[in-house]
C-alpha cells in the first residue's frame, strides 16, 4: 500500500507518494532524479550508496524511505552552496582523489560526517571513519590525502 512519505531533501521539503518499503536509493534516483547517489552492490557493503541522514552517512541501497520520514536527508547534489563546492569535494579535486569518480559521491559524504563528528582526525580515525567505503580503483591514498586537506582547511 503506498502513502505520502513527507523528506527533507539538500533542504527542501517533498513528499512523494510511494511504497513505504521502498529504498531510499530507489526514490532518490526515480522520484526526485538525483543521480549522483549510485548503486554499487546492494548489499550496504561497497558505499556507494552513502547518503547524510540527519549528518550521520546511511547507505541508501538498504533503507526503506520510510525509515528516514522527516529527517534530512543530504546527497552529493546538495552538498556545494552559493555555487562553490564544499571545502571536502574541493580537496577531492585538489587532491585527485578519484579515477572513474564512481564511488566519489559517497566517498564524500562519508567524509563530510566524519569531520562533523572528528574535525581534526588522525590517519587511523580516517581509515576507520570511511570503513565501508570502497574505491575500485584503489585511490585510497589520495582520499586520505584529501580527508587530511579537508580537515586542515575547514579548521582555520
Amino acid at each position: 500500500m503506498e502513502a505520502d512519505i513527507r523528506l527533507t531533501v539538500n533542504g527542501k521539503d517533498v513528499t512523494v507518494h510511494t511504497d513505504p518499503g521502498r529504498l531510499l536509493l530507489d526514490v532518490l534516483r526515480e522520484d526526485l532524479d538525483l543521480r549522483g547517489t549510485k548503486y554499487g552492490c546492494g548489499e550496504a557493503r561497497c558505499g556507494a550508496c552513502s547518503v547524510l541522514v540527519d549528518d550521520e552517512r546511511v547507505f541508501s541501497c538498504h533503507t526503506a524511505v520510510s525509515a528516514v520520514e522527516g529527517k534530512r536527508i543530504l546527497t552529493i547534489e546538495g552538498l556545494s552552496s552559493n555555487g562553490g563546492l564544499h571545502p571536502v569535494q574541493q580537496a577531492f579535486l585538489d587532491e585527485n582523489a578519484f579515477q572513474c569518480g564512481y564511488c566519489t559521491p559517497g566517498m564524500i559524504l562519508t567524509a563530510v560526517a566524519l569531520l562533523k563528528r572528528k574535525p581534526h582526525p588522525t590517519d587511523a580515525d580516517i581509515i576507520d571513519g570511511m570503513d565501508g567505503n570502497l574505491c575500485r580503483c584503489c585511490s585510497y591514498p589520495k582520499i586520505i590525502k584529501a580527508i587530511r586537506r579537508a580537515a586542515a582547511g575547514m579548521g582555520r
